[in-house]
Formats: C-alpha cells, sequence, structure tokens
C-alpha cells in the first residue's frame, strides 16, 4: 500500500510539473518549484526524468525548460480518436477556407468548454492555436450552446453566480439574464457573443447534438468585428453555422427530435431543425 501511495504522489508531481508550462512556455528550475510547490531538488529530478521521456526539453543556450514533443504525440492521439473531432475536422477546415473567417469546435469540460480544434480563415488569422485551450461557457457563443444540455438548476450549480466575473462591460454576470439569452439562443438555434469575453471580437455558434438528441459539442464562426461584420451578416452567418452543425449531428447519428421528449422549461413550442433552429 505504501508502494502504491508513493507511486500515485510521483505521478501527481510530474502532471503538476507539466502542469506549471500551462501558463508560461518557458521556465527554469526554480520557476518550477514555485509554481508547484515542490522542492528544487524535486523538480529538478522531474524535469530531468521528463526531458529523458521527451515531455521536456531543455535549450542549451538558456537552459530554460519548454513542453517537449511527446504531449503533442498524446494530444495527436486523443484528437483523432475523439467522435466529434473525427466528424467536424475537414467541415470545419472547409467552412474557414469558404467564408474566410475562424471556425472553432468545442466540447464542455466541468465549467469550461474545451477546443477541439480551430481552423482560422484569412481574413481573421492568429499566431496560436486554440486547441486545448479552455475557456468560460457563460461569455462565449460556444459556450452558451453548450449550457443548453444544462437545466437552469444545473447550471446554477456549475456556475454559481459570484464566478460569473466580467470579461469585458458586455460580459453576461448573472443568472437571470443568462437564462434569457439562452431561451434566445434555443428559439433561434444560434448563440451571438459580441465582445462578452474580448474586445474587437464576435462569433455566432450552434449546437452539435449526439445520436440521444443530447449538445455533446458546439461549432462557431468568429473573427474581429471588422471582419465578420456581425450587424449586417448575422441571418447569413447563423444559417451557415446551423447548417455545418447540423451535418456534423447527422455524421453523429443525430436524426431529429424524438416525439414526446420534453423541452427545457424556457423553450418555445414549435417546429425545429436538427439543432433546435425554427
Amino acid at each position: 500500500m505504501a508502494s502504491d501511495q508513493s507511486n500515485n504522489q510521483s505521478v501527481e508531481r510530474a502532471i503538476s510539473v507539466l502542469r506549471a508550462f500551462l501558463t508560461r512556455p518557458e521556465l527554469r528550475v526554480s520557476d518550477v518549484a514555485k509554481a508547484t510547490g515542490l522542492g528544487t531538488s524535486t523538480a529538478s529530478r522531474l524535469l530531468a526524468t521528463l526531458e529523458t521521456l521527451e515531455f521536456v526539453e531543455r535549450d542549451e543556450v538558456s537552459g530554460l525548460y519548454r513542453l517537449g514533443t511527446a504531449p503533442i504525440t498524446l494530444g495527436g492521439v486523443a484528437l483523432n480518436q475523439h467522435p466529434v473531432h473525427r466528424e467536424a475536422r475537414q467541415v470545419a477546415q472547409d467552412l474557414a477556407a469558404t467564408v474566410g473567417l475562424g471556425v472553432n469546435v468545442a466540447i464542455r469540460r466541468g465549467d469550461t468548454m474545451f477546443y477541439l480544434l480551430n481552423f482560422e480563415g484569412r481574413l481573421a488569422p492568429r499566431s496560436f492555436v486554440l486547441t486545448g485551450q479552455r475557456k468560460p461557457l457563460y461569455a462565449t457563443g460556444i459556450g452558451k450552446c453548450l449550457l443548453l444540455a444544462l437545466t437552469p438548476a444545473e447550471r446554477r450549480e456549475l456556475l454559481p453566480e459570484p464566478t460569473l466575473r466580467p470579461f469585458t462591460a458586455r460580459t453576461i454576470v448573472t443568472h437571470e439574464r443568462l437564462d434569457e439569452e439562452l431561451a434566445l439562443t434555443l428559439g433561434r438555434g444560434y448563440a451571438t457573443e459580441v465582445e462578452e469575453l474580448a474586445f474587437g471580437r464576435a462569433c455566432v455558434a450552434a449546437p452539435i447534438r449526439d445520436m440521444s438528441g443530447a449538445v455533446v459539442a458546439a461549432i462557431s464562426i468568429s473573427g474581429p468585428l471588422s471582419a465578420i461584420d456581425l450587424a449586417a451578416r448575422e441571418a447569413e452567418l447563423a444559417r451557415t453555422v446551423i447548417e455545418t452543425a447540423d451535418s456534423i449531428s447527422i455524421g453523429l447519428g443525430y436524426v431529429g427530435p424524438a416525439h414526446g421528449v420534453a423541452q427545457p422549461a424556457f423553450a418555445q413550442p414549435g417546429p425545429q431543425s436538427a439543432t433546435g433552429a425554427p
């Protein structure tokens, strides 16, 4: 039993070292020790072991450590085996090329949204990838779509109102306002977000459903305000993102809403498409 506990502790410490690189791309041994709470000698030994296994690598000139190639390999395997990623990848890539904007697909992990993939069109270039990053559910178009999978009570338990902190003056920070936004999202089949998470950016998103009809992911078209021109193109972009979400949902086995399934309390009755759009 003592051996098992020691092994578990070693694994936990190694993972804590790797997680230290989530906030800064390059770290000294002392930085890792401070971030993890480990002793400097322990951090140094773990980094040396992780370097041997290619989970981290050390710059010969600066002496700084950064993540190595092994996490990339594991991440690629994890992505390739995920059903939503497999079904959405080519569709999202083609859409980004067509509209010239960013196209993102994400799932919910706890109280955050987790990007499975993203592609950038010529009008919305980025110098980094979003895949693997997490963002708040309540301040993003994709996040609003993912929250449709939860009841109002479940949302309040997952996201206590004091945790709904503002990122901009437009961020939704009350559940009453969030309920209204989600009712609108469900009724029309898509969500919008305009400068709620970051200044100068907007998106249109739609939910993706599996064969049971559950919301398992969401897809968005996003970009700078000047490129996305949401005021003039909302209807066009909404139709496009809904149709794309429907296509992915069908690939996952979704065939349409089941008769007799109760709708959330704020849903409006009426004919709906695969994503709930009128």
